[in-house]
């Protein structure tokens, strides 16, 4: 399509264009036989993927920090899509804790798993650690998805096998991860106040989503189990995670400027069907295609980490 199409919605080869909506793409699609877990899905484009799997006829769980808040979205979805088959379940994705009590519930309680959404996030806040002393963007966007994908993964291997449905892990990442080099994503450097720069947080944590996304499929790969694991940007949007930028009288300006430019919330995730719920088997990614070469070495090195990471607490 090339980037002159892009501001004007035009259509490429696929017959999609930056105008085509998550419903366009998924349209036609039964996805009556999968059950998904959308995190974040109280709000923004968590809600909106929600609605259009519950639209195509998906089993699909809630998780909210709360239950009340949950079950709003519920009633809100259940009003536009009559026929939908949603679950809300509590899960506080800073917590650790709750992360377990969460995976431990749906794991007892329901017998399989196809498709893993990771899209909760947090952007650009002031310096604030989680209930487990983690700097809490890193907590939110990443460890806490980290963690639930580890608790749920012998669930979506097992679901792959019985019923030869390949298996969905989409982590939601972000351009901004070419704002970390690398160099300055320090583990043992993550609760430092002093060098704390919210945005640079923001980077790292995305980046740590692509990476866990990329060392997880060469170990799909590695296994020959039927998952996949894939990242995507899913563009500019303004949603609520934006709420700390354009607190800021500068950014906020610059928002503005480029806001006639940016998606609305069907749009901004019309590519993830063709990663989550297409009919159509998705070869396994290479685990090397992070943009910058001097991230091929970091996938496994982050992954054992940040396991000696959710033992600790």
């Amino acid at each position: 399509m090339g980037i002159w199409g892009w501001p004007w919605g035009r259509r490429g080869l696929s017959g999609f264009g930056s105008a085509s909506t998550a419903e366009d793409i998924a349209a036609g699609i039964d996805a009556s036989h999968l059950t998904a877990i959308v995190t974040g899905a109280t709000n923004g484009i968590g809600k909106e993927t929600a609605r259009v799997l519950a639209l195509r006829g998906a089993n699909v769980i809630i998780p909210a920090r709360t239950l009340e808040s949950g079950l709003k979205v519920k009633e809100s979805l259940a009003e536009e899509v009559p026929s939908s088959k949603l679950h809300v379940m509590e899960m506080d994705l800073s917590s650790l804790d709750s992360v377990r009590t969460f995976a431990g519930s749906f794991n007892s309680s329901h017998k399989h798993l196809n498709v893993l959404i990771n899209n909760a996030g947090i952007m650009a806040c002031p310096f604030q650690l989680s209930k487990d002393g983690i700097e809490l963007q890193f907590a939110t966007n990443h460890l806490g998805h980290f963690l639930l994908t580890n608790l749920l993964l012998d669930k979506m291997k097992s679901t792959a096998k019985e019923t030869g449905v390949q298996g969905r892990i989409v982590n939601l990442a972000s351009t901004a991860h070419r704002r970390s080099d690398g160099k300055g994503f320090d583990l043992n450097k993550l609760n430092n106040e002093s060098k704390y720069n919210a945005f640079s947080a923001y980077s790292h944590s995305k980046l740590a989503n692509i990476l866990h996304a990329n060392e997880l499929s060469r170990r799909f790969q590695e296994e020959g189990c039927d998952l996949t694991a894939n990242s995507l940007h899913p563009g500019i949007i303004g949603t609520n995670i934006v709420r700390y930028i354009t607190t800021n009288s500068v950014l906020a300006s610059i928002f503005s400027l480029v806001k006639p430019f940016v998606k609305d919330i069907p749009q901004v995730i019309e590519t993830w069907p063709s990663v989550s719920i297409s009919y159509k088997k998705i070869k396994h990614i290479s685990h090397s295609k992070i943009h910058g070469h001097q991230y091929q070495c970091l996938p496994r090195r982050y992954f054992s980490m940040k396991a000696k990471m959710i033992t600790v607490f």
